[in-house]
């Protein structure tokens, strides 16, 4: 990731990365001779014991509204103690230790209060030696802006909207190296209100992960996932892919993941639908066998021709099967399509029924009879057929209640 320029402050790729932000130097009598002791988070034993881990995600006990309104304001102290601390940071009287920068400019502070705002800078304070009365600590890699609106955080927990903003990937750094926790949940909190884009995103996955912010990284990845189309072109992915190959595969693992499971529900609703259908033909049949429909019914009622059309959606078009089957001339088994449907919704039916002595449908108590004759293969395929379409029947409820709602 590059460092941010006035324009932007985001990395536009990971030429010039944050890893600098991961060391911390004491500076002793010579200048020159700069001792790094603390390493890269992810390789070094003594860091692993001084940082915390990452806060959990909130419950659901604590609303997302407080949580909010909580990161939305800059400062959520009393103004008083707000002033107080200010004022001690900017007109620095006794500081005792000199923060350092990139740019060999030097930020005056008291070891006092860096060593409890933070337990990382306070160790190595205590490691480190006195020169002319002050001790130093150099902060390579990050912007003097950056540096100074993180120390101004350490004093009275506030921060600037705007410097926030631009330099929000370098303090949530600086947050996770010194242990920081409240200033790294509003580097996060910042992050995830609209701030990651197409360009940037897989430059804060890579710094989520680095600095154990899993869930800035889960959402990170689902941004990739939902348009991994415009964010494979990216000039931060290409650079993700020649240094991060790793990170390439485990995204696209993950994208190949979620068109799978977007088929699988696909898939699913659409046997739902089919399972849905075959219901309301069963509903509609017994409908038109024991009430009569339209010009069908039973030989004992007799229809005029203005009836009101039905609310069934299925009887329109089962009405014309059934006109068929009752005219149709071919006598081979299997020899019309639409006959062999008619006596597979008879069936279906027939092993749904749980009343065949008193059904008016059709062959109801004959095709019952009829299964003891079936192979165990057929019977295993109408048993599961059956019970998805039952299973979309409680998904669904009986269609003639909600048709005597509707009427």
């Amino acid at each position: 990731m590059a460092s941010s320029t006035p324009d932007s402050p985001w990395p536009s790729s990971t030429h010039d990365s944050f890893s600098g932000s991961f060391n911390i130097h004491i500076e002793e009598a010579n200048p020159d001779d700069i001792l790094p002791v603390l390493e890269d988070p992810t390789s070094s034993t003594s860091y692993s014991h001084n940082i915390p881990k990452p806060p959990p995600v909130p419950s659901k006990a604590y609303t997302q509204n407080k949580l909010f309104k909580r990161l939305s304001q800059s400062c959520y102290v009393p103004n008083e103690t707000i002033d107080t601390w200010d004022k001690l940071f900017k007109e620095a009287y006794g500081a005792d230790v000199y923060i350092c920068t990139k740019d060999e400019s030097c930020i005056p502070v008291h070891s006092s209060v860096l060593t409890i705002a933070s337990p990382v800078l306070g160790k190595f304070l205590q490691q480190s030696k006195v020169r002319n009365g002050m001790r130093y600590i150099k902060i390579p890699g990050v912007p003097y802006e950056a540096v100074y609106a993180f120390i101004h955080f350490l004093y009275s927990s506030c921060y600037e909207k705007e410097e926030m903003k631009k330099f929000v990937l370098h303090l949530l750094v600086l947050s996770h190296s010194y242990s920081v926790p409240s200033l790294k949940r509003v580097c996060i909190y910042i992050l995830e209100q609209g701030w990651i884009t197409k360009e940037n995103v897989v430059d804060v996955l890579q710094l989520a992960r680095k600095c154990d912010a899993p869930r800035l990284s889960l959402i990170c990845v689902r941004m990739v996932v939902k348009d991994f189309k415009a964010i494979s072109s990216t000039e931060g992915w290409k650079v993700m892919k020649r240094v991060s190959p790793a990170l390439e595969q485990e995204l696209l693992e993950s994208v190949v993941e979620a068109d799978s499971r977007k088929e699988e529900r696909l898939k699913k609703k659409e046997e739902k639908k089919v399972y849905l259908q075959l219901y309301e033909a069963m509903e509609a049949l017994l409908h038109i066998c024991r009430d009569g429909c339209r010009t069908i019914g039973p030989r004992d009622k007799v229809f005029k021709g203005s009836q009101v059309a039905c609310g069934f959606p299925a009887c329109k078009g089962l009405e014309t099967l059934v006109r068929h089957f009752s005219g149709c001339k071919t006598r081979v088994p299997g020899g019309c399509a639409h006959c062999k449907r008619m006596w597979q919704l008879l069936e279906l039916h027939s092993r749904i029924c749980n009343e065949p002595e008193l059904c008016k449908v059709p062959l109801c108590r004959h095709l019952k009879e009829k299964m003891q004759q079936q192979t165990k293969k057929d019977e295993a395929k109408w048993k599961l057929l059956v019970s998805k379409v039952v299973a979309a029947k409680d998904t669904l409820g009986p269609i003639s209640a909600r048709h005597s709602r509707l009427s």
